[in-house]
């Protein structure tokens, strides 16, 4: 009798073991988060075919630069003239910038870019410097958490002193800071001579809200058509299998011939078969906690580096610290892409040390053929200033900024994107192309 009742209760005690661990098991698979590529370890999958990991360097770049010659202006947009300039800067020793002016306003910031002998870079929205110093040479180790728009530099050859200016317009903050010149004559010689013979620039108002310069003659860009093929098309599943933690789990819905769905009990990523974008959103991970603005633009572009999503040219052009979001900017023989009739920006909003949501193209730009593309000459700058100003469509007092750029226009039919030359103007914060039919009258050129 001892012995079959220890024998029963073996059975009894095993068998709540052996229930006690499904229960355990099942109640850690139902309490785990959900993980996602933001707190993955290395990913295997990589979505480019050559995956090419990007730097500070090579993602945040000002879009225009001008110099201040004896009241006249110089300037540039071309990517080649920026970068030789950016390469000189980088040789200056600055020290720690310093807070000079916490009210500084819009008036300040022009008598400012008019000052003589001083270069200004503009950058598409407040660059964190803590990010930046990979770019310059500060000659510190505790750099303050400041953003800027703009960086001049204002010089002295003969002391071979240069004043440098941090100016954010958001928040009204001015930061100076002092950097030696390594080679005053050198400066001269690679700096200053090869600026003044940069293309002319002129002010279009001394009394406008916002500073505009715009080049004097007409400008030259290249018309392109791109051709894409199977090897430059990007599967949707290869963002399924790294924006989802487990792709097998992932359910597949063809909502419509135009979208298709992938879905699993945490996240949604879906997918216009038609315009070649996703946007993929895991709500679970939403936060409503202020970023710190150089943590969200590291982050960002680490998680497409983790991924090799830069499938083209990219640049930072956007960033709202408070809503936690970011955006890249498609660049074409580095020039904007400033519109189109499909999305070309890489939008990221981050959540609790993961990604929340992430909009994106998943197209690549395939060959170019040479009988493809084609020298265009577009209108002066001021040309465009007198055409926006003669319109009665358009507030002229609101436009911020013009810009020449690019914009797409892609045929689903024959799989093809085109790159149209044009002006910009940025109003409320949007690029509008410039269209001569809007503000009436006879066509300059552009059309």
């Amino acid at each position: 009798m001892g012995l079959k009742y220890v024998e029963m209760v073996k059975s009894v005690m095993l068998i709540f073991l052996i229930g006690l661990s499904l229960v355990l098991t099942f109640l850690i698979w139902n309490s785990a988060p959900y993980e996602t590529i933001g707190n993955r370890g290395t990913i295997d999958t990589s979505i480019a075919e050559k995956p090419e990991k990007k730097n500070i360097d090579s993602m945040i770049k000002p879009y225009k630069l001008h110099f201040t010659f004896n009241e006249t202006y110089t300037g540039a947009v071309a990517n080649e003239e920026i970068e030789y300039m950016l390469s000189h800067l980088k040789k200056w020793k600055l020290q720690t910038p310093q807070l000079e002016d916490q009210q500084f306003t819009k008036e300040k910031l022009h008598q400012l870019m008019r000052k003589e002998n001083s270069l200004v870079l503009y950058y598409p929205d407040e660059v964190p410097l803590t990010v930046y110093d990979s770019v310059l040479n500060i000659e510190s180790q505790n750099i303050p958490e400041i953003n800027f728009e703009y960086l001049i530099a204002n010089w002295d050859t003969k002391k071979g002193t240069t004043k440098i200016h941090f100016v954010s317009v958001k928040n009204s903050l001015h930061y100076t800071t002092t950097a030696k010149l390594v080679e005053p004559q050198f400066f001269h010689r690679d700096v200053i001579t090869v600026a003044k013979n940069y293309d002319e620039y002129v002010e279009v108002e001394e009394d406008h809200e916002h500073f505009l310069l715009v080049p004097k003659e007409e400008t030259t860009l290249v018309r392109s058509t791109y051709f894409s093929n199977e090897k430059d098309e990007i599967n949707p599943t290869r963002f399924r299998n790294v924006l989802f933690s487990d792709p097998n789990a992932v359910r597949r819905n063809e909502i419509n011939p135009q979208r298709d769905d992938y879905q699993d009990n945490h996240a949604l990523m879906t997918v216009d078969t038609e315009k070649k974008f996703l946007h993929f959103v895991h709500p679970s991970v939403e936060s409503q906690e202020l970023a710190i603005p150089s943590e969200l633009v590291e982050d960002a572009i680490d998680f497409v580096n983790e991924h090799g999503g830069w499938t083209d040219e990219y640049r930072f052009s956007k960033m709202n610290f408070r809503a936690r979001s970011i955006q890249f900017k498609l660049y074409v023989r580095g020039v904007p892409v400033l519109g189109g009739n499909s999305m070309t920006d890489i939008e990221q909003v981050w959540g609790e040390e993961a990604i929340y949501q992430y909009r994106r193209p998943y197209f690549t730009l395939g060959d170019t053929l040479p009988s493809e593309q084609e020298e265009i000459l577009i209108p002066s700058g001021v040309e465009i200033i007198e055409a926006l100003k003669a319109s009665r469509e358009i507030d002229f007092d609101s436009v911020e900024e013009i810009l020449p750029g690019y914009y797409m226009q892609q045929d689903a039919e024959l799989d093809i994107f085109q790159f149209e030359p044009a002006w910009f103007y940025l109003q409320h914060g949007n690029w509008v192309r410039f269209s001569p039919e809007e503000v009436g009258g006879e066509k300059i050129g552009l059309e």
